[in-house]
């Protein structure tokens, strides 16, 4: 499937895989049941999405960080030239943004006028090091995007209304000559209190009991969007 007449999205920031497997498999691409391989030998979840292993939904691996939004441009393009008035999505994370790859496609997408794209920042001010300000500070993220010639807006990345509402308002301003930018800011760990405010859960996981200490703080369910 090459992607014409469909919305695309591509994951910048693959170690946030076990959520877009979830995703993928909640909405049919393969088996939910599939989810309980991820990382085992020889099984297609792997930490990385990989497009080898032939996952449905996978466009890009990426695990080498900077690379989605100069993918997604090109997709984007491609979906200019062929007449599909569909749009392309990415995520990327923050700390990802120290990649100097991600500001040489900021300005080619701005420069192209690629505005069929709509990009997206989980911006929690940390990574696996540590702090992104202690790693290496972004400054004015929303004031870099803007000198770059990005259409930007923020939101609350926590809040699934809100979230839901800024993307319909950022869809709105596609077609006008300007690729669009969603900073949501976000708590990593959010909701459960021995994993807010600190970089540690970043890439490990919970054992047994924190787990079932980790659920009983979360609502069951984020209601239905």
């Amino acid at each position: 499937m090459d992607g014409r007449g469909q919305d695309l999205f591509f994951l910048s920031n693959g170690h946030i895989s076990p959520v877009f497997y979830s995703v993928l498999a909640r909405s049919g691409y393969f088996p939910v049941s599939e989810l309980a391989t991820f990382r085992k030998i020889n099984g297609r979840l792997q930490g990385h999405p990989t497009t080898h292993e032939g996952l449905p939904g996978v466009r890009m691996a990426s695990g080498s960080l900077g690379q989605g939004l100069s993918v997604a441009i090109g997709a984007a393009l491609a979906k200019k030239m062929n007449g599909d008035d569909r749009l392309v999505y990415t995520l990327h994370g923050d700390g990802e943004l120290q990649e100097g790859q991600i500001w040489e496609a900021a300005m080619f997408a701005a420069g192209k006028k690629v505005d069929n794209l709509i990009s997206t920042i989980d911006y929690n001010g940390r990574q696996i090091d540590g702090d992104v300000d202690d790693v290496l500070p972004l400054g004015d993220l929303k004031g870099k995007w803007i000198a770059f010639g990005w259409d930007v807006l923020e939101t609350n990345g926590n809040d699934m209304a809100a979230l839901l509402k800024t993307m319909a308002d950022a869809k709105s301003r596609t077609g006008k000559g300007r690729p669009v930018m969603v900073l949501m800011r976000t708590e990593m760990g959010q909701g459960v209190d021995f994993m807010m405010h600190s970089h540690e859960w970043h890439g490990i996981s919970p054992n047994d009991q924190q787990l079932k200490d980790a659920l009983a703080q979360l609502p069951e369910t984020l209601g239905d969007y």
